[in-house]
């Protein structure tokens, strides 16, 4: 099934009473790559297994890894869940609305990525993502226990990956436009598109367009624009070339060029 390839990250758990609930709920739905990104709780202890109780081949299997874009390695297509409205373009969409594209693309991994129980994801973090998910929940209590917002995602994954042969990457709801015209396997995997970004933002700070105290800030923005365009890795390693051939550029002027 395309749900073998979907990723359930969890950022930096700390109840194990969760993470054994999120095992169970991923067997439910028929996800099994469970993903923990720093956890601070023990995921394999006593409270764990018991919530888990038919799912403890999820915890044992589980990964656990330091930083989310480790987690996200081989990926190319994440979707962050938030509970906050942000200040910038990309829409918060519901997961009915988003949860198709993950399973877009057959035989690639994709990931679901949720954040802390108290906090959830942090800016950085979130745009890791292409992607982002709120569940609608009532105004007078909007707050969702961790494993419940998972039990519901894996829930609209399941009866997607049921119906997947109804859908086409072109007919998928509220695809960007850049992924429904072009080959789905051209997408540029998250890790790759991450070296592109540090490049970048190097380059940025050597010219002076970036400076320390801001650049986490304005290279936001660059993450956003660019996950808007859903990068090929055709056009990543075009973009690399162009801020190599500028370093090197730079690094061969001649003095009387440089004033």
């Amino acid at each position: 099934m395309i749900l073998a390839g979907v990723k359930i990250i969890l950022v930096e758990p700390a109840g194990p009473l969760n993470v054994g609930s999120v095992a169970r709920v991923m067997k439910n739905f028929g996800l099994h790559q469970l993903v923990l990104v720093n956890p601070q709780c023990d995921p394999l202890g006593m409270e764990a297994r018991q919530m888990a109780v038919h799912a403890q081949d999820i915890l044992d299997a589980a990964v656990s890894v330091a930083t989310l874009p480790e987690a996200l390695q081989g990926c190319k297509r994440a979707i962050a869940t938030t509970g906050i409205d942000h200040h910038w373009q990309a829409p918060l969409e519901t997961p009915r609305t988003a949860l198709p594209w993950l399973l877009a693309e057959e035989g690639q991994p994709a990931a679901l990525i949720f954040g802390r129980e108290d906090r959830g994801l942090t800016n950085q973090e979130l745009n890791y993502a292409q992607r982002f998910v709120r569940i609608p929940t009532s105004p007078n209590y909007s707050s969702l226990n961790l494993a419940t917002a998972v039990a519901i995602c894996c829930y609209e994954l399941a009866q997607f990956d049921a119906e997947r042969e109804n859908f086409t990457p072109s007919s998928l709801p509220c695809i960007p436009a850049s992924s429904a015209t072009a080959p789905e396997s051209e997408i540029a995997p998250l890790d790759v598109v991450e070296a592109y970004y540090q490049q970048l933002e190097s380059l940025l700070l050597k010219i002076g367009y970036l400076y320390p105290h801001t650049a986490a800030s304005r290279m936001e923005k660059f993450r956003q624009l660019y996950n808007r365009a859903q990068l090929q890795t055709r056009e990543v390693a075009m973009l690399r070339g162009i801020l190599r051939q500028v370093k090197w550029a730079l690094s061969n002027k001649s003095d009387s060029e440089k004033f």
